[in-house]
């Protein structure tokens, strides 16, 4: 299983973003989690801004597909798209393999 994680301005963002995903069956789910505090060095300084993070659960057979409409729909100048492998059950495994199919 692959985790797929972005922030977003805001939970329409999010919500748009998790959306589009599910309906291209490039993820199969999405948790979306408010209020993240981001502190980070943009334009020579350090800004701060409240945000919503939303994490994917993939597989790495349409990994890249995901982080390219992640890029395509997301509103940031730059937004930071990192993954991991995680364990999993080996019925999640399946859920998760079947959920993402593409037909």
């Amino acid at each position: 299983m692959i985790h797929v994680t972005t922030t977003c301005p805001d939970l329409d963002t999010a919500r748009a973003i998790a959306q589009a995903a599910l309906a291209e069956r490039l993820a199969a789910c999405a948790n979306i989690t408010p209020g993240i505090l981001s502190l980070f060095h943009w334009q020579d300084a350090i800004s701060e801004e409240e945000e919503v993070q939303v994490t994917f659960k993939t597989t790495e057979a349409v990994r890249a597909d995901l982080v390219t409409l992640i890029e395509i729909e997301h509103p940031y100048e730059l937004p930071v798209i990192t993954w991991e492998t995680v364990a999993a059950t080996q019925e999640a495994e399946d859920w998760l393999a079947w959920e993402t199919r593409r037909r």
